[in-house]
C-alpha cells in the first residue's frame, strides 16, 4: 500500500515559487547584506520577530530540519540528543546554512535544555542574544518575559545603532499579524473535505515561506495560493478520495527534510490535514494592537502552548478544537528521541483526546534518519486500517 510516488499535487506557479524560495533567498540575504542590512537569525516560535522588524533588520529563519549535518554535530553533542538539535549544531559549524553564514547576531531561548546548553556552544560562534523564558504561564512569568523583551530591545538597538519606538513596534506587530492571518487562512482551506492540497503541499509552504526576507511578498504568495485551493475545494478538486483518512499531525516541529512521517503517512493512503506544531497552528495567534506593544508582544509569545511550559494547559484544548474543526480521523503525534517534554506530554494528551474527541491516537518517537522507516510503514498502516474499519463498520458496510 505505502507507494504512493509523492509529486506535487497541486499545479501552481505560486506552489512551485513558493517551493523555491529557500534558495532564492540565500541569494537575497547576500544582497541585503551588501547594501547594508542586518540580519536576525532565529530557530524558535519564541524568538519576536516584531522587534527585529522593528529595528530595521531582517528575520530568517535559521537551518534545522536536515540530516546531513547531524554527524559533524555527532562529533561535540551526544548522540542520543534531539535530531533538530543536532542538525542545527551541525548546520552552524558546516557553515552549510547561508542564513547562519550571514546572520549578524542571532537570538536564542531557554525552552529545553539540550537547546540551551546548545548555545552556549554557538554563542562562539556568532553574537548571540538569549532570552530567559518562563516555564509558567501566569502574571508573575509575564511582568518578567516583558522584561526579556525589553533586554532584547535594549540589545537590539545597540548592536544595530537604532531606536525602537512604540509606532516602529505597532507597524511591526500589524506586519506579523497579516502574516499570521495568511498563515491560519491558508492552513484552514484543509477544512475542507476532502483537503485541496496535501500534507507534504502544505508542509512546503509552511517551512518554505519562513526564509523569505520580505514579509509583504510572502503574505501575497500565499494569498494567491490560497485563493486557488478555495477554488479547488468549491469544484470538488482534491489529491485524495473523500474516504481518505484525516490525519492530524500534532508534536514536534517538522519541516521539509524532516518529513519522514508526513510523506509516509499519506504515501500510506492518509490525508494530513492539519499540523499542530510551532511552524503551523500554533503560531497563528495575533498580537493585540494597543498603547503597550511590547507588553502586548510578551504576552502573546508567552502564551505558546509548548511542551516546555509546566503546565502547559493551552496544548490540550487546541489540539481538541483542532479535531473538531478539521473533522480529523486520527491523530498521529510526532516525537523527536530525545524530546523529555514532548515524550513525556504524549501520554496526556492521549487520555484528554481519549476523554474529549474519542479519535484513535498514535505516537510515534523517531529521528531524522530513514533507518525505521519500515517499521514506521507497518504502524503507520495499521493504524490507517483501524481507522478504515471504524468508519466502514459506521456506515454499515460489511467489513468481514
Amino acid at each position: 500500500r505505502c507507494s504512493r510516488d509523492w509529486s506535487s499535487d497541486v499545479c501552481s506557479s505560486d506552489l512551485t515559487e513558493i517551493s523555491t524560495l529557500r534558495e532564492r533567498n540565500a541569494l537575497a540575504v547576500k544582497e541585503a547584506k551588501d547594501n547594508g542590512l542586518r540580519v536576525v537569525g532565529t530557530y524558535c516560535l519564541y524568538s519576536p520577530v516584531e522587534l527585529v522588524v522593528a529595528a530595521g533588520a531582517i528575520p530568517v529563519m535559521l537551518c534545522g530540519t536536515s540530516q546531513n549535518p547531524v554527524p559533524a554535530a555527532e562529533k561535540v553533542l551526544p548522540r542520543n540528543l534531539c535530531p533538530l538539535i543536532k542538525s542545527s549544531f551541525g548546520f552552524a559549524v558546516t557553515d552549510t546554512c547561508p542564513y547562519f553564514h550571514f546572520a549578524d547576531l542571532l537570538i536564542a531561548e531557554t525552552t529545553c535544555d539540550g537547546k540551551k546548553k546548545m548555545y552556549e556552544l554557538m554563542g562562539e560562534m556568532k553574537p548571540l542574544h538569549l532570552m530567559q523564558l518562563p516555564q509558567v504561564q501566569d502574571e508573575a512569568a509575564l511582568s518578567y518575559w516583558t522584561g526579556e523583551m525589553t533586554r532584547l530591545k535594549t540589545r537590539l538597538e545597540k548592536e544595530f545603532s537604532v531606536e525602537i519606538t512604540d509606532e516602529k513596534l505597532l507597524d511591526a506587530i500589524r506586519l506579523a499579524n497579516d502574516e499570521r492571518r495568511s498563515l491560519k487562512e491558508f492552513q484552514d482551506v484543509c477544512k475542507n473535505k476532502p483537503a485541496p492540497i496535501s500534507g507534504m503541499d502544505m508542509l512546503t509552504v509552511l517551512h518554505n515561506r519562513g526564509f523569505s526576507i520580505d514579509k509583504r511578498e510572502a503574505i501575497e504568495l500565499v494569498d494567491r495560493l490560497t485563493s486557488e485551493l478555495r477554488e479547488m475545494a468549491a469544484n470538488g478538486l482534491s489529491p485524495f478520495p473523500p474516504s481518505t483518512p484525516r490525519i492530524l499531525l500534532s508534536g514536534v516541529p517538522v519541516g521539509i527534510g524532516s518529513d519522514k512521517v508526513v510523506r509516509l503517512i499519506e504515501e500510506c493512503g492518509g490525508s494530513v490535514v492539519c499540523f499542530e506544531s510551532c511552524g503551523a497552528y500554533k503560531k497563528v495567534d495575533p498580537v493585540e494592537e494597543n498603547d503597550d506593544p511590547l507588553t502586548a508582544l510578551a504576552d502573546r509569545y508567552l502564551r505558546i502552548p509548548c511542551s516546555c511550559m509546566s503546565p502547559n494547559e493551552g496544548r490540550f484544548p487546541l489540539v481538541e478544537r483542532l479535531v473538531r474543526e478539521f473533522q480529523v480521523d486520527g491523530v498521529i503525534d510526532l516525537t523527536w528521541q530525545g524530546c523529555h517534554t514532548y515524550n513525556i506530554e504524549s501520554y496526556s494528551l492521549k487520555r484528554h483526546i481519549r476523554e474529549t474527541s474519542n479519535v484513535p491516537f498514535l505516537q510515534i518517537e523517531t529521528d531524522y534518519s530513514e533507518s525505521d522507516t519500515e517499521q514506521l510503514k507497518v504502524r503507520i498502516e495499521a493504524f490507517l486500517e483501524m481507522i478504515n474499519r471504524s468508519k466502514r463498520a459506521g456506515s454499515g458496510e460489511d467489513t468481514a
